[in-house]
């Protein structure tokens, strides 16, 4: 196996994809923009495109007041004049589109195209402004709102979003770390966020795992060297696919089943069925590492998340079917890892709406959940993997065809946990839900900057 050592160019790179604006940036809005005239889009791109973040450091201590990011659907490409030629170099994923995949990905009754929320069927262009708060961002919100009308485009829908005390999301989980490291922008990240190796160690991954136009994990081992799959140039370079998707929450029913679940488990442990369900206790320390609350974890501390699942292959500690487990198996799947590790994605979610009030159990008719974001180079390797082989399904993980019970399906998901001591029998979790409902989704791309400008210019092939 051969390093890549290959140099990002960061300065082209969209800001977003490897950079988590994280807590510094408490509010986010994602706001979608209809192409009316390829024209006016090209030109109204040129007005905002000196105002896209790039991946590069930023100089000195002060962060700018407000990020912004860019994504397009195919619709959107094709509604600013990209050639059909060059579209039909995208991924065949991408050019379909989430709606027309809603069966794939299990969207399907309350969670089907018909049911989401008006503006999110069809998108053409995403732009994301992440703020380091409201005033900023309602700023930000102005001056993209006025570019907007001046052009002559509309907008079809906007999602606020924010985080929540703790960093939490509306289940109660604390969110957003073990992300995946990548050579060249995270590789002091690789302990437990890259590929594991023999004696203890660990590597970043490739780059071209999640972004376009360099070398990936099949790169470091094809004799000739050859990059992955891209667009054609100028769009195939710096650029990245993103899953955008608004996921309800229905917290209420998530607290009425557990509660009424532990009850018969533990004693009435519903702290330890919580975590037995997601497979981390609600500060993030995971149950495979720390099976006895430790009270306080620190997710940031070196090593905090460089744990495998090999030697606990029955999940006495962190069952088969808890949601990170499923989510990213690491090494439970064999082979050091080397089963999974090509389904690594970067996740860059926000909780939508205000909390549902502690110890509350009916619901509040308030719609809330999560804005999930992710970036990969390839959709149907990485998150479609993820949807569809992992969480939709466990046979890969021997347990048939139960559905992960945190996110279920129109169904809802089924659960076997370990007894809570040696002697005490399994417990089964019935199907119930769905606790989460898809609200609206696309797939999009981010192009680079150098790409962003060639899309406004009209010049890409």
């Amino acid at each position: 196996m051969t390093a890549t050592a290959t140099a990002l160019d960061l300065g082209d790179i969209q800001g977003d994809i490897l950079r988590a604006y994280g807590n510094a940036y408490g509010r986010t809005s994602y706001v979608f923009v209809t192409i009316r005239d390829p024209t006016g889009g090209r030109d109204w791109l040129r007005a905002i495109a000196d105002r896209v973040m790039n991946a590069a450091p930023w100089p000195g201590a002060e962060k700018p007041s407000c990020a912004w990011n860019v994504a397009f659907s195919a619709p959107g490409l094709a509604a600013l004049g990209v050639p059909e030629r060059v579209l039909r170099t995208f991924s065949d994923e991408f050019l379909e589109g989430m709606e027309l995949r809603a069966k794939v990905l299990g969207d399907t009754g309350s969670s089907s195209p018909e049911q989401w929320d008006g503006g999110l069927r069809h998108p053409h262009v995403l732009v994301t402004l992440n703020g380091l708060g409201e005033r900023e961002l309602e700023a930000a919100l102005t001056e993209l709102r006025t570019e907007v009308v001046r052009h002559g485009l509309e907008i079809a829908h906007e999602e606020h979003a924010h985080t929540l005390d703790g960093a939490r999301e509306h289940f109660g989980f604390a969110d957003g770390f073990a992300q995946p490291a990548i050579e060249g922008a995270s590789d002091d990240r690789a302990e437990g966020g890259g590929v594991p190796l023999r004696a203890g160690r660990w590597r970043a991954l490739a780059p071209g795992e999640f972004i376009l136009g360099y070398p990936d994990e099949d790169t470091r081992v094809d004799p000739q060297g050859r990059l992955p799959s891209a667009p054609a140039s100028p769009l195939g370079r710096n650029g990245t696919y993103m899953v955008w998707r608004k996921l309800r929450q229905d917290v209420a029913l998530f607290r009425r089943t557990v509660a009424a679940a532990a009850a018969r488990y533990a004693g009435g442990d519903e702290r330890l069925l919580r975590a037995k369900v997601v497979g981390r206790w609600e500060d993030g320390a995971p149950l495979v590492s720390h099976p006895i609350d430790p009270g306080t974890f620190d997710a940031t501390a070196p090593g905090a998340n460089a744990f495998l699942y090999g030697d606990d292959e029955d999940g006495r500690r962190c069952p088969l079917g808890a949601h990170v487990r499923r989510s990213n198996p690491r090494d439970a799947l064999g082979f050091e890892g080397r089963l999974s590790f090509r389904h690594r994605i970067i996740r860059r979610g926000m909780p939508y709406g205000e909390p549902l009030a502690e110890g509350v159990l009916e619901d509040d008719g308030a719609d809330r959940g999560l804005v999930f974001v992710c970036f990969n180079a390839s959709i149907s390797r990485q998150f479609e993997g993820i949807q569809v082989q992992w969480l939709n399904d466990g046979n890969v993980f021997g347990l048939g065809h139960d559905t992960d019970w945190l996110l279920g399906g129109q169904n809802g998901g089924s659960m076997v946990v370990p007894g809570a001591t040696g002697d005490d029998p399994p417990f089964y979790l019935a199907p119930q839900g769905p606790f989460v409902t898809t609200r609206g989704g696309d797939y999009l791309f981010v192009p680079g900057l150098t790409a962003l400008g060639a899309i406004a210019d009209g010049v890409t092939g």
